[in-house]
């Protein structure tokens, strides 16, 4: 056994410490340390009176991200699968709801009618396609998915965390479909956010020094699904799962990459700050060869 290895932090084992709280005298790691009259108290003894001041989230439990604990750890993922099925749903009832929000790089719907797409400035295509689905197996498929791998990456990081990572996962899958994909072909589907909470959750197993196999097979079984060719009236778009995979990667770096202390959260934002330029960047050149 190592004697001179410090503590863990109470809160979060895996943080070795050398600062105590001055009243119970347990180990605290810099993020759950309080300032006091003299030195540093833990979250419970302010909780319990301390007089410190500090606003009631300081005490709150944190996620290894620095998020809120949340009662529901799943809500935003059960609000994304809803949205998604109530977007399914009115895309049923009125396909043209469909066509105007699916991610098209420049068209013409009909003869002699206006030029369309994200290359004329429609740049809601790009997140408002990450919401929808052309057949019921596409979006069951999807949101089996987004609650197997995103529930537990939720209950990580915490819900704004976890929403970012979502976001620009699928904004990043969307900037690779339309650089690389001929401006008339419609592409659409969740599948690219999903892409990217995989690869956030491989950067927190790493973090966590959890088994790996398990999150690389789920990695290399669902490049496989992409890259292989199937039957259906519905392809596969490779640049989507790439892009959303490879911005999901990026930011978790950002997210769990980082030791607790007071420039992480600068960190996480810059992280996520410079995906959504390098999104940008993509979309902005791609704009700029077809207009």
């Amino acid at each position: 056994m190592d004697t001179d290895r410090l503590p863990g932090c109470y809160r979060h084992p895996d943080r070795d410490t050398g600062i105590r709280c001055t009243r119970c005298e347990r180990p605290i790691c810099p993020e759950c340390m309080i300032s006091a009259a003299v030195g540093f108290q833990c979250p419970d003894c302010v909780r319990d009176g301390s007089g410190t001041g500090h606003h009631p989230a300081a005490n709150a439990p944190r996620t290894v991200a620095g998020g809120v604990v949340a009662a529901d750890p799943h809500l935003v993922t059960k609000v994304l699968i809803g949205i998604n099925v109530a977007v399914f749903l009115v895309g049923l009832l009125v396909p043209a709801f469909v066509v105007q929000l699916e991610l098209l790089g420049r068209y013409v719907e009909y003869f002699g009618g206006p030029v369309e797409g994200v290359s004329t400035g429609q740049y809601y295509r790009l997140m408002s396609s990450v919401f929808l689905h052309a057949e019921w197996w596409h979006i069951a498929g999807n949101m089996l998915a987004l609650w197997v791998i995103g529930g537990p990456l939720e209950a990580a990081l915490g819900r704004a965390r976890y929403l970012t990572v979502f976001l620009l996962s699928g904004l990043g899958g969307s900037a690779l479909v339309y650089l690389l994909t001929a401006p008339n072909t419609p592409t659409l589907g969740a599948s690219g956010a999903i892409f990217g909470l995989l690869g956030a959750t491989v950067v927190l197993v790493r973090r966590l020094r959890y088994e790996m196999r398990p999150v690389i097979t789920m990695v290399v079984l669902m490049l496989v699904l992409t890259f292989v060719p199937f039957g259906g009236s519905l392809s596969v778009s490779w640049q989507a799962h790439i892009g959303g995979l490879v911005t999901g990667l990026l930011v978790g770096l950002g997210m769990v990459g980082p030791a607790a202390g007071r420039k992480r959260t600068l960190v996480q934002w810059g992280t996520c700050g410079a995906a959504f330029l390098l999104a940008a960047a993509l979309v902005l050149i791609r704009t700029a060869e077809l207009t």
